[in-house]
């Protein structure tokens, strides 16, 4: 507690000691707080504020009665005043803040629109020119040149069923690289045992599947390998191959075998 010497009187009625006690630049006494408002003055800064001002009227009227002093009610009225000029300016700062804040996002959005249509023609230059000296003279990064991407990827998990008319159903699964469109499948076919190049084109998909409507009957004994491949228009793939044999043991059914690329691996 600041308690100044000249200030530490004794009352003339009740033979006390009165305090005038000093205030801090913070707008709270010396004293700790708990001695001083005994839960009576808000914490709240603003609303400490709006207190002082509602009381120190009828205090200053009624200083004598209430052991107050006149030049001590001048200076708290003098503070107070302080208080709010120093809330009205911060709450003003505030406001013109965040106006001015405003106004520079608004400002760099219209400069990023013009510097941006300005890169725009500085790449058009270069571009139109040939010429990447240019990106060197506007201090700006030249642009990458996209990546290749990758061959389809080769087909594995063949499945065949076996359709109305004879006809032979084929399905696979197939991992192609990401960011690839446009993968058409080539499908060829040969009897087992025939030369390595001695394929013969069936027909090709855009999807994993497709339907062998001109299998030969003859091919049911000797068995026929299958080449499936993707393609783009500017990469092909590994061709992977399978073998299906008929009639296996004795029975109507049928195996499907990979061949190629032999790290392939079939589902069980």
């Amino acid at each position: 507690m600041n308690v100044h010497g000249s200030n530490a009187d004794v009352c003339p009625w009740t033979g006390g000691r009165v305090l005038l006690v000093s205030m801090d630049t913070r707008g709270t006494t010396a004293m700790e707080q708990g001695d001083v408002d005994m839960g009576i003055v808000p914490s709240n800064r603003t609303a400490r504020l709006a207190f002082y001002e509602t009381h120190v009227t009828p205090w200053t009227d009624n200083a004598t009665a209430l052991g107050l002093t006149v030049l001590q009610m001048n200076e708290l009225s003098v503070a107070v005043g302080n208080a709010r000029t120093a809330l009205t300016e911060a709450l003003a700062a505030r406001e013109a803040s965040k106006a001015a804040t405003e106004n520079f996002y608004q400002m760099i959005a219209a400069a990023h629109k013009l510097g941006a249509g300005a890169i725009e023609l500085i790449k058009h230059r270069a571009e139109s020119t040939n010429d990447p000296s240019v990106y060197v003279l506007a201090q700006i990064p030249a642009p990458t040149p996209p990546s290749a991407v990758p061959p389809p990827g080769s087909p594995f998990e063949f499945r065949i069923t076996l359709e109305q008319g004879g006809v032979l159903g084929l399905s696979w699964k197939c991992n192609n690289p990401e960011g690839s469109v446009g993968t058409i499948y080539e499908v060829r076919r040969q009897a087992q045992g025939s030369g390595a190049n001695d394929w013969t084109f069936v027909g090709a998909s855009g999807v994993k599947n497709f339907l062998d409507t001109t299998l030969p009957s003859s091919l049911a004994a000797t068995g026929i390998n299958y080449q499936v491949v993707g393609v783009r228009s500017t990469a092909r793939g590994v061709p992977s191959i399978f073998n299906v044999r008929f009639g296996v043991g004795g029975g109507g059914g049928f195996t499907v075998t990979q061949i190629a690329p032999s790290e392939v691996k079939l589902a069980a």
